[in-house]
């Protein structure tokens, strides 16, 4: 597996004003990204998560993070290595106290959806913009024209939320035209390929929620919620609607 260097796009986002700031959390995310394998497979069978698992590894009050062992990858995956990595980025660069008490609830478990951190953030639906609602870690929206490359972002392809949603987590790169059309850039984990960057016609997206990663230090606050969210765990085996999934993650109906 190859170590990936992004396209001159996205790259260029990772230089300027964008890294000066060393409170811009968006900067590590990229930078986080910078460092991700490329390619891999796609895939999201016991195997694939079993790699998850096996890449995250607790140790005396900290954590090894190995992405390269995630192969094949899904999407809330990979976007989960980028989000620990970036938590791990924080704390080496003094921007938040250190995550001694917190790392080992952090790793992903075969954890059923709606159950601990991993466990939400896999769960379908909202599942990275309510953990980010739940804990304050950052700000929730659906606007195109507020997001910044480095935000997280929930892809719903079609408008059904739970059960029977297609979706996708990606951290958003930006919007660009090809042949005059306008397009969607990402980086996860896509089909067929594994990790790496993608542009999509936005007019495929139904809807989409945005989560941008602003107090990362709130993630020590992991002891103050349930262990279980009931509204996440019920999507394995209930419809929800856009609406309500916003209502979840504290934002308001556009």
């Amino acid at each position: 597996m190859k170590f990936q260097t992004l396209s001159i796009f996205s790259a260029a986002m990772l230089t300027g004003s964008l890294l000066a700031r060393a409170s811009d959390f968006n900067a590590l995310v990229l930078e986080q990204i910078r460092t991700m394998p490329e390619g891999g497979g796609y895939a999201t069978t016991r195997e694939a998560h079993a790699a998850l698992n096996s890449s995250v590894q607790p140790g005396a009050g900290s954590v090894s993070i190995q992405p390269a062992k995630a192969s094949p990858s899904y999407c809330s995956g990979a976007t989960y290595l980028v989000f620990l990595k970036t938590l791990q980025a924080s704390e080496k660069k003094g921007l938040m106290p250190p995550l001694r008490s917190v790392w080992a609830s952090l790793t992903p478990k075969s954890s059923p959806d709606g159950v601990g951190i991993w466990g939400r953030w896999n769960a379908n639906g909202p599942g990275a913009s309510r953990l980010f609602h739940e804990l304050a870690l950052g700000r929730n929206f659906t606007s195109y024209a507020a997001a910044r490359p480095g935000d997280f972002m929930k892809i719903f392809w079609t408008d059904a939320v739970g059960k029977n949603e297609r979706g996708h987590l990606v951290v958003f790169l930006g919007e660009e035209e090809k042949d005059g059309v306008p397009h969607v850039r990402f980086w996860s984990s896509n089909k067929p390929h594994g990790y790496g960057e993608k542009s999509v016609p936005k007019s495929k997206i139904a809807r989409a929620i945005f989560s941008r990663l602003e107090t990362p230090a709130n993630i020590q606050n992991i002891p103050s919620i349930p262990k279980k969210d009931a509204y996440l765990a019920s999507l394995l085996t209930h419809e929800s609607s856009f609406a309500e999934a916003l209502q979840q993650s504290g934002v308001a109906a556009p």
